[in-house]
């Protein structure tokens, strides 16, 4: 099977500078290289820091203007610049931000899924995406300053996959969310990777990371330290570094009766 992405040898760094024009570089991604698959969702977690979310941007090129980037990324097989990321983002390859502050706070939500859209298909297919998260139609005619915060995080995911993209790159969607809701969400992941997307999920829970993945993706201070298939970190077998097997260790159902 073909990768719907793959990220080659990626490097981030950000310029720090010192007195006078002394400038050092700070690296944040160091030689990443990892692949996204049609069909499945690949979920990437670890400590805070160490590149997650930073790897998400990097992908959409939302890098700030500090930051230095290496590498080669590719979406269906071409190199995704910068110009064809901007060209296919909300149509083809969505980002589920981690803050909900991308909610536009001038505009009702209705607006923001369909992106100024009025039409009879437009209108049903929003409608549609509130409903399968459990939004009813009045937040339609809502502004991002009267939902809370589970629900403003629902109209991202909402709004990423309205018009069926076939790369979702989910970067921590669920904080904020009760565990049920969170479930349903994920569950909803599998779905659309069901259907033919590729879903990047990027998450600090690995509880969550094991009941929605295929494969899981071990980052570590900026590098890739593992990458397995989800069923290894339910017995621990098959873990390849040590920290991948910390982090097994440290899951409550691995803690020690006491």
């Amino acid at each position: 099977m073909e990768p719907i992405l793959t990220v080659e040898r990626l490097s981030v760094t950000f310029d720090r500078y010192g007195q006078g024009l002394s400038r050092t570089g700070v690296s944040a991604i160091r030689e990443l290289s990892l692949t996204v698959e049609p069909g499945r969702v690949t979920a990437v977690v670890g400590e805070s820091g160490s590149g997650k979310s930073l790897l998400a941007h990097a992908i959409f090129h939302l890098l700030p203007g500090n930051a230095r980037m290496e590498g080669t990324i590719f979406y269906d097989g071409a190199p995704l610049t910068a110009r064809r990321a901007a060209e296919l983002r909300g149509r083809e390859i969505s980002l589920i931000p981690q803050g909900v502050t991308y909610l536009d706070p001038m505009m009702k939500i209705g607006g923001q899924l369909r992106r100024g859209r009025r039409d009879v298909a437009a209108r049903t297919r929003c409608r549609e995406a509130l409903e399968r998260y459990g939004l009813g139609p009045e937040v339609e005619e809502m502004y991002p300053f009267e939902l809370s915060g589970g629900m403003a995080r629902r109209v991202l995911i909402a709004s990423a996959v309205m018009d069926a993209p076939r790369l979702i790159v989910a970067d921590e969607p669920t904080p904020g969310l009760d565990a049920r809701a969170a479930k349903r969400i994920l569950g909803h992941f599998r779905e659309l990777a069901e259907e033919g997307a590729g879903v990047l999920f990027i998450t600090h829970d690995l509880e969550l990371a094991c009941a929605a993945a295929h494969k899981i993706l071990v980052f570590q201070e900026g590098r890739r330290v593992d990458e397995v298939p989800a069923r290894c970190f339910q017995t621990g077998e098959g873990l390849t570094h040590p920290y991948s097997a910390a982090l097994w260790r440290a899951m409550p159902r691995n803690w020690p009766e006491v």
